[in-house]
């Protein structure tokens, strides 16, 4: 009777034991299936509704933003708002890369993508009559300007990593990583190269990147498979003669007529020499030589620029230019010499989009905006130092259209007089979160990897050359933005 009991007494602890692994298993399921619930609430509907709700603290950071424009890799009031603004929000980054760029991590793991803004200024000289002066947040940094839309691009990278945060600690963000890259340095600089070089994206898979432009009409975001903005070179080019009265001109060599004559020829590099099917640009956009009306100089200064949708072709037009300068010169008795001002202004590639990444971009731009809103756009030829990431990791550039005549946002970039339609801000922090997320969905990895600064102290200065006493002392009190 005992064993009886003993039999039935396992047999009945062996039945509960089994319910109770079924019931642990239904309960590992349907947390599983709540999880991945959770991630699929972050729909582009709800994310362009969470970055419309910020839209005022959008316009009031962007404003902030707009009073600090700075050189090229002397960004340092702005790199410590941002810091300051990471930190608050419990976000970690690593500095410096390029001595003022920052690249901030949300989530962990693989895969791992990237959002990029630049953060420098122009040197131009905002006007009182401007939108900023109007407004009450015109630059304080005289002879300074925000004239290419930074401040803007830098403003909804932050709402980016202030809603992906939010999702992350929410338990809503995919697995996965989101680098946002902060770039000093594009208006010249080749800040994006050095930022490569000293290994800001080593881990990234793909990089986006959001251009403001004012040609294209507000609402609506573009983009390309293939070259999206061309590659430049600037050049120096001193013809030299020998300077004497100007009423004696046979006891001299101009160097103004050999000048004349060398800026002539030179246009027949494209209208001659490349096909016109194809996409090239010389411009000479200065000229310097004497100061007297009467007096031949010893020698005349000219500049400018030279564009390419391809690398090749740009190549094509600096190897003319380098063979008729001094063979045009020499013609009318002068000397002339080519000066490329790489240490200056270092050479930008073309902008060559990724075919997925491109077309995983417009899908986005289709699903948070309607399928008109999502347009192909036509190349340009400005460049963009955008180009440097596009040359080592998949990449994607969009131009998101600002033009509102309404908003009085029909200004060229780089004109003093160029206005933001901020009301298009909400809409590109859109794009940047919904991009992220998407492609966190679309990439996922089984992988147990932890990204670069997860976990470590916000203030780790790690990666570049690190940050030197003098450096730090640039670093002024944050704006709160």
């Amino acid at each position: 009777m005992v064993a009886k009991t003993t039999v039935a007494a396992l047999a009945l602890v062996a039945a509960l034991a089994a319910v109770t692994a079924v019931q642990a298993k239904e309960k590992a399921v349907q947390a599983t299936e709540t999880s991945v619930q959770a991630k699929e609430t972050l729909t582009p509907s709800l994310l362009l509704a969470r970055a419309q709700a910020i839209q005022n603290w959008l316009v009031e950071t962007r404003r902030t933003l707009h009073k600090l424009p700075e050189p090229g890799f002397q960004e340092f009031k702005t790199h410590s708002a941002i810091r300051h603004f990471l930190e608050s929000h419990n976000i970690p980054y690593k500095f410096p890369y390029g001595k003022t760029g920052i690249v901030a991590f949300i989530g962990e793991g693989k895969p791992v993508v990237g959002l990029r803004t630049d953060m420098d200024g122009l040197p131009i000289h905002e006007p009182e009559g401007g939108p900023g002066g109007a407004g009450g947040f015109k630059s304080e940094n005289e002879g300074w300007m925000h004239a290419c839309g930074h401040d803007a691009h830098m403003t909804m990278a932050l709402g980016a990593a202030k809603l992906l945060k939010a999702a992350k600690d929410a338990g809503e963000l995919p697995p996965g990583t989101v680098n946002i890259v902060f770039q000093p340095a594009e208006e010249g600089g080749a800040g994006g190269d050095v930022m490569i070089q000293e290994g800001a994206v080593d881990d990234t898979d793909a990089i986006f990147g959001m251009h403001v432009m004012p040609h294209l009409p507000s609402d609506t975001v573009h983009s390309r498979a293939g070259t999206i903005m061309a590659g430049a070179l600037s050049f120096r080019v001193v013809v030299q003669g020998r300077g004497g009265h100007a009423a004696m001109p046979h006891l001299n060599v101009d160097p103004v007529v050999a000048a004349a004559g060398l800026m002539s020829a030179l246009q027949t590099v494209v209208s001659r020499e490349t096909s016109p099917l194809g996409s090239g640009v010389l411009s000479i956009t200065m000229l310097r030589a004497g100061d007297a009306y009467n007096v031949i100089p010893d020698e005349v200064m000219f500049g400018g620029t030279i564009r390419g949708l391809t690398h090749d072709h740009l190549m094509f037009m600096k190897r003319r230019i380098e063979e008729m300068a001094p063979a045009v010169a020499a013609g009318y008795g002068c000397n002339a010499t080519v000066d490329w001002r790489l240490d200056e202004q270092p050479y930008y590639p073309p902008t060559v989009n990724d075919e997925s990444m491109a077309a995983f971009a417009l899908k986005t731009a289709a699903k948070l905006f309607g399928p008109e809103a999502s347009q192909i756009a036509e190349p340009l030829m400005t460049g963009e130092d955008f180009a440097f990431f596009c040359r080592k990791i998949p990449c994607a550039l969009s131009f998101l259209g600002i033009r509102n005549e309404t908003a009085g946002a029909v200004h060229a970039l780089h004109s003093p007089k160029f206005t933001l339609d901020e009301s298009v801000l909400y809409k590109g922090v859109a794009m940047h979160v919904t991009t992220a997320v998407d492609f966190l969905r679309a990439f996922a990895v089984e992988e147990g990897q932890k990204a670069l600064g997860e976990g470590k102290p916000a203030a780790l200065a790690a990666g570049g050359e690190g940050v030197t006493a003098a450096d730090e002392e640039e670093y002024e009190e944050p704006r709160d933005l």
